[in-house]
């Protein structure tokens, strides 16, 4: 091992969410304790953490106490503000590192960073106002997508252009925020891949699954992907690639178009991934275990998959099938313990092994 930290060792999570939940039951089974930060109060992962600390984003000196506590920090999700990352920085180690979230956290820069990789991705422009749209239409061409550069997740902050006169309210959707115009890709299906790189440099990627989303939001993860062995490979090579540009530690998701020209890259995620939810059913040492073991030093599990597998996503009123499921033999049921079930609210998830994996 690489100086692994000392069992007992406190990980701090910014963000509350079921993600920051499973993470704390990864670490819990490699003897470590979870400490997390989250605004809101009585977060899904505070059932399962150590410690919680329930205060804002602003709160410098909140952010700067948790943080000494900590021997190193992580989060659960991709948005968490710099000036936040400023006061936790100063006292723990954080990763993934602070590049990883600034080039993701904008759309414009993120396909700026992977376009200067050399790895494909749709044509896009930059829009701040109504002549930008209108120049970035007749570069980009239609039909194509308005999303906002910030901020946007599961559809929200997006707005299809596919005729010139679309093109006014779809800017006036933005709300004024600096947006991305990104040209519509044809594509048979969307894969992921779940990716990792340690301490050491050490990089493992899991099989790439294949997504199935409704109204801007996954529904389903099926593996194997319906991909060739080359586009396999490519997967996981390009996801190498962003790892090691990075310097990147911990799980990272990257989401591709599959093309009859190949792979596009869709965008990544600095952290583990609703996508790879399927390794807690398909593999030895599933998305969350191999994030714990990234940052804490551990050496990575080889990520190989002994089981084909679905993934469904738990969405709203899904969650009223939990009797029905509950007495499926193959169904591995994953709830988030949130109260309420709202239209488009992720409520918890399940895995169902159909077999022994398939080596297509």
């Amino acid at each position: 091992m690489n100086d692994p930290l000392p069992q007992g060792s406190v990980i701090g999570i910014l963000g509350g969410g079921q993600l920051g939940r499973m993470l704390s039951v990864a670490a819990g089974r490699l003897g470590y304790r979870t400490h997390v930060y989250d605004p809101a109060p009585a977060p899904p992962a505070g059932d399962l953490a150590h410690t919680v600390t329930t205060a804002g984003w602003d709160d410098a000196p909140a952010l700067a106490e948790f943080a000494a506590g900590c021997a190193v920090v992580s989060y659960e999700f991709e948005n968490v503000p710099e000036a936040a990352l400023d006061a936790v920085e100063a006292e723990a180690p954080v990763h993934p590192s602070r590049r990883a979230l600034a080039v993701s956290q904008d759309r414009l820069v993120e396909k700026a960073f992977l376009r200067d990789l050399g790895l494909a991705t749709a044509d896009f422009a930059a829009v701040d106002d109504a002549p930008d749209l209108a120049e970035a239409i007749a570069e980009v061409g239609l039909p194509a997508i308005l999303k906002t550069r910030r901020l946007g997740y599961d559809g929200k902050g997006q707005a299809r252009i596919d005729r010139p006169e679309d093109a006014e309210a779809a800017l006036a959707a933005m709300q004024g925020a600096p947006a991305i115009l990104e040209r519509r890709v044809d594509f048979s299906h969307e894969v992921s891949v779940i990716a990792a790189r340690g301490l050491t440099g050490e990089t493992v990627a899991y099989d790439p699954g294949e997504n199935v989303h409704r109204d801007g939001i996954l529904r389903t993860t099926t593996v194997p992907a319906r991909l060739s062995a080359a586009q396999r490979t490519d997967a996981a090579l390009l996801a190498g690639r962003i790892l090691e540009r990075l310097r990147y530690v911990g799980v990272l998701g990257v989401e591709l178009f599959v093309t009859p020209e190949g792979l596009l890259v869709n965008e990544f995620a600095p952290r583990v991934h609703n996508s790879g939810h399927w390794t807690q059913a398909g593999c030895a040492v599933d998305q969350f275990e191999q994030h714990i073991r990234a940052i804490a030093g551990w050496p990575l599990g080889d990520g190989s998959r002994h089981s084909d597998v679905v993934m469904e996503n738990l969405i709203g009123d899904d969650v009223d099938r939990v009797p029905e499921l509950a007495r499926q033999p193959d169904a591995a049921l994953h709830l988030y313990g949130k109260g309420e079930a709202r239209p488009g609210r992720k409520m918890g998830h399940v895995n169902r092994v159909t077999g022994p994996a398939r080596r297509p």
